[in-house]
């Protein structure tokens, strides 16, 4: 009698009930009034797992935990990232551009509601090379000719260039562009190209190809003389101890085999100068073809001329 009295008092002043409990007696059986949680409370914050645990900048991030709203913000140490958030489960966020080295990751709510800090491993970021152009440069090729261009992403300023391994002198032109000038002496065939990053990340490596196998490009009719003329051969990756074979005879450079006359004369790795002793001036059709001292052979070149 004494609770239904109490309980009537207090529905008269309107006090609320929130938080109240009571329990009486009627009709024989006991009825208990709990305390139920404003609707409007919110939620625990908290982070259960991260995926991945550790990464490099641009890696994306997955979250998931409990309490998550639209407006919930991750950090990384006192650096703030926009998050997406997939449920109240789960959000994602992407590492920005940060120096490497362990970061206390949390996330906070805009209601002031933060949750426990975990340790992130933030890795340097790896260079990545994509292409180089030229791909291919030819053995004799000079000046600008030998520069190469190295395209790709995360390239840090100090970035070098590495040729087989060796660091070579290269150019710093931004965060996806890195050029160097190719050594004149490189051996024909394949070389590797990395880009190692001033904190020593290193790229997968590349593939640049120098090309000394002697090409004949054209072949024209130079100066006359009383008793020879000149053909001009141009081509390139001719060297200083290149052969020219005649339809089977091999001539070296500035020789002349016994018993013959004629005369290969070197000018240049574009262009050798063949002094051809015709026994008439009839227009016949031969062959020739430049030989390299290490075995390469140029594409056979048919020629009509005395």
């Amino acid at each position: 009698m004494r609770c239904a009295v109490i309980f009537f008092l207090l529905m008269l002043l309107n006090v609320p009930q929130a938080g109240f409990a009571a329990t009486v007696k009627a009709s024989g059986k006991r009825i208990t009034t709990r305390t139920v949680a404003a609707e409007d409370q919110a939620s625990a914050m908290g982070i259960l797992s991260i995926i991945p645990a550790q990464g490099e900048p641009g890696t994306t991030v997955t979250l998931s935990g409990t309490g998550f709203t639209d407006k919930t913000i991750a950090y990384l140490g006192s650096f703030s990232m926009a998050t997406k958030v997939a449920s109240p489960k789960i959000l994602t966020f992407e590492i920005p551009d940060l120096p490497p080295g362990l970061y206390a990751l949390y996330v906070k709510r805009e209601d002031g509601a933060t949750s426990k800090a975990y340790n992130f491993s933030l890795q340097a970021q790896k260079p990545v090379v994509t292409g180089i152009v030229p791909d291919t440069i030819y053995n004799c090729a000079a000046g600008r000719e030998r520069e190469v261009a190295i395209s790709g992403r995360n390239f840090r300023d100090g970035a070098q260039v590495l040729l087989d391994g060796a660091v070579i002198k290269s150019r710093f032109l931004g965060k996806e562009a890195i050029s160097f000038t190719a050594p004149s002496l490189l051996a024909s065939g394949l070389h590797q190209i990395q880009v190692k990053n001033p904190t020593d990340e290193v790229s997968a490596a590349i593939a640049l190809f120098v090309n000394s196998r002697p090409e004949v490009a054209n072949v024209s009719r130079g100066g006359d003389f009383v008793n020879y003329y000149e053909l001009i051969i141009d081509g390139r990756n001719f060297l200083q101890g290149s052969l020219l074979v005649v339809d089977g005879v091999r001539l070296s450079s500035g020789d002349v085999p016994p018993g013959g006359r004629e005369k290969l004369i070197y000018l240049d790795c574009n262009r050798l100068i063949y002094q051809r002793h015709p026994y008439d001036s009839t227009t016949k059709n031969f062959s020739i073809q430049v030989v390299n001292p290490n075995g390469e052979e140029s594409p056979v070149v048919s020629v009509n001329a005395p």
